[in-house]
């Protein structure tokens, strides 16, 4: 787990097993097949197809390394005195040319997200060749204004395994892409109780 403090929030990053991203992917793939799973509705993005994944799955499967992984964002931090950290909900995200995921926030105290699959040449702008930054398939997270030796945005290619894992309340956001393929990814929100 390596801490990143572009502005105020911090942003743990780290990378995940092989077997999570293969549990996540086959629960993911197998609910898809059912309508009924579909959890878009309830999310901000623009996005067809996001699905919730039920807690007995999550606890069987994912949760002991979310957990850890939060331990040690929170102890880089100096953060103690934690009793327990809860997982509030974990989804899937699969999108696809075009769609996106407008500014938005999580509920909880950390939020997370973390990449599955993605396509080739995401960051490739078919429209427009002459940028040297390539925003397309990418995440910012968002803090405040920009101001004198102060940046409001933290910019990030993702890499399948990445995560990161970051306040609840940093904005955040992920843009369209124009090439084909799917950019998979998951989200999570947590709960931490601390010792009285």
């Amino acid at each position: 787990m390596k801490n990143i403090k572009p502005f105020g929030p911090t942003i743990g990053k780290t990378r995940i097993s092989r077997s999570f991203i293969k549990k996540i992917n086959s629960e993911f793939d197998f609910k898809t097949r059912n309508k009924k799973s579909d959890y878009s509705s309830k999310l901000a993005s623009q996005i067809k197809n996001e699905i919730k994944l039920n807690s007995n799955f999550i606890k069987k499967n994912l949760a002991k390394e979310i957990i850890i992984n939060a331990k040690k964002f929170l102890k880089n931090e100096k953060i103690s005195k934690i009793k327990e950290i809860r997982i509030l909900n974990v989804w899937v995200v699969r999108q696809f040319k075009g769609e996106y995921n407008p500014i938005h926030y999580h509920e909880g105290n950390l939020s997370g997200v973390g990449y599955l699959k993605l396509p080739k040449n995401m960051t490739k702008n078919k429209e427009v060749k002459n940028k040297k930054i390539r925003t397309n398939g990418t995440i910012d997270f968002i803090n405040g204004q920009k101001n004198f030796l102060s940046k409001s945005i933290y910019n990030v290619t993702p890499k399948i395994g990445d995560m990161y894992i970051f306040p609840n309340y940093l904005m955040h956001t992920a843009y369209p892409f124009n090439v084909e393929g799917e950019r998979r990814s998951f989200s999570f929100n947590l709960k931490i109780i601390f010792q009285k």
